[in-house]
């Protein structure tokens, strides 16, 4: 499971409007998605921020369920030179919350949480969470690749598809993620004028007063050479 060469990509293809939604943040103190919930959130009508109180309120996994879905985050994106893990960006805290705001998640998570342990303790006699780090990793891969993954193990690939997708979409929507990205988003730009070759097709030339108001002086030299 490469990190950056495959998850950028699917993070990009499965982030939903609703999940952008979630994942807003707060105009004054800008906050990991597991603060989408709170009210004063920018840009969520009163009515939404009703709902989201109330969903926050609300718990739907158990612990040892999230800690489940932790350990998972963590191995599908771990901490690395770039950035920090899943976990630490709370993808975590994300999943618990989508899961009570778009409810369709909700069986096919828990299903696939019971089906890990029950897959783990054939092969391991000890829960998912409970084995060690190589035996999670090796039950791992018999999911994460659908072309290689036994017919037996179908069940296990949907839901650590469904898995996957829920924590790129939640770590590439977080701070840590967006830095890991490098995205700038919308950056001011610096218009220097017409280059000077337009101008002199033309036949036009800035007249004194642009260039005083408009134009840096540093700047002056390279539209006015065609007419020095």
């Amino acid at each position: 499971m490469n990190r950056r060469d495959s998850l950028k990509a699917l993070a990009v293809g499965t982030v939903s409007v609703g999940t952008i939604l979630a994942t807003s943040c707060d105009k004054k103190d800008s906050k990991n998605t597991a603060d989408s919930g709170k009210s004063g959130v920018y840009g969520r009508t009163a009515e939404e921020k009703l709902i989201d109180e109330k969903l926050m309120s609300e718990t739907f996994f158990s612990a040892a369920e999230l800690s489940t879905i932790t350990i998972l985050a963590d191995i599908i994106i771990p901490r690395d030179e770039h950035s920090g893990s899943a976990s630490e960006a709370k993808v975590p805290e994300f999943i618990e919350f989508i899961v009570k705001d778009q409810p369709r998640y909700q069986l096919p998570m828990r299903g696939g949480l019971k089906w890990l342990d029950i897959k783990s303790l054939k092969l391991f006699k000890k829960s998912f969470a409970e084995a060690g780090k190589e035996q999670q990793i090796e039950l791992v891969e018999l999911i994460a690749f659908p072309e290689k993954a036994a017919p037996e193990n179908s069940a296990g690939v949907s839901f650590f598809n469904t898995m996957r997708n829920l924590t790129a979409t939640g770590f590439f929507t977080s701070k840590e993620g967006i830095s890991d990205m490098a995205y700038k988003g919308n950056q001011p730009n610096e218009w220097n004028g017409v280059p000077d070759k337009v101008l002199k097709q033309y036949g036009l030339e800035y007249d004194q007063k642009t260039l005083d108001q408009c134009l840096k002086p540093e700047d002056r030299g390279k539209i006015m050479t065609w007419d020095s």
